[in-house]
């Protein structure tokens, strides 16, 4: 048990037997009554955000996260295989558990498998990744000046914005948490 008042963002907390992430905190002490805190969190199983208001003071259950280091081998159909570091035990995960993270995903990619319950919930990339752009349209010359972009479709299959300059073929960092370009590698 935590105390509300100690919650922070990315602390792992359990509601009604379901695992939620703080992913927003705020407290606020309104001018008569007592403070509460205010907080945004995640629903792991599913990825629904919900507002949810605690009384200060008010003891939350720790959810308990089993992590485990995994590396990304390959997909098949909506089947994602990945392979346990110290173990190397295989397994696999349907694309639903995965979510919006399938569309980072290359074969090798080292990530963070959580489980609850012996349940997989999905699995947390790391805040950078190098993928290659495997299809844009070409940029035209001189059409820089405005600084402008376009959409280009990612290993992964991920679609984002990229300056008129990248071409397919050149491997780009994307941050997972936003989806977008940071810069070419």
């Amino acid at each position: 048990m935590i105390p509300s008042n100690e919650l922070r963002p990315g602390v792992k907390i359990e509601l009604d037997g379901v695992p939620y992430v703080v992913t927003e905190y705020q407290h606020h002490k309104p001018g008569k009554g007592g403070a509460i805190v205010r907080t945004k969190v995640r629903n792991l199983r599913t990825g629904a955000l919900v507002d949810r208001n605690f009384r200060s003071g008010e003891k939350v259950p720790l959810a308990r996260i089993d992590e485990r280091k995994v590396q990304f081998l390959y997909r098949q159909g909506l089947e994602f295989h990945f392979m346990d570091l110290e173990s190397y035990e295989q397994f696999s995960l349907n694309g639903d558990a995965l979510g919006t993270a399938s569309r980072f995903l290359k074969e090798e990619l080292e990530v963070t498998l959580l489980f609850h319950r012996g349940q997989a919930l999905g699995v947390e990339l790391p805040t950078f990744v190098v993928l290659q752009v495997v299809a844009t349209d070409p940029g035209v010359k001189g059409d820089t000046a405005s600084g402008g972009s376009k959409p280009a479709t990612l290993e992964g299959g991920a679609v984002l914005q990229v300056p008129l300059f990248i071409e397919v073929g050149t491997r780009v960092r994307v941050d997972t948490r936003t989806g977008a370009y940071i810069e070419r590698a």
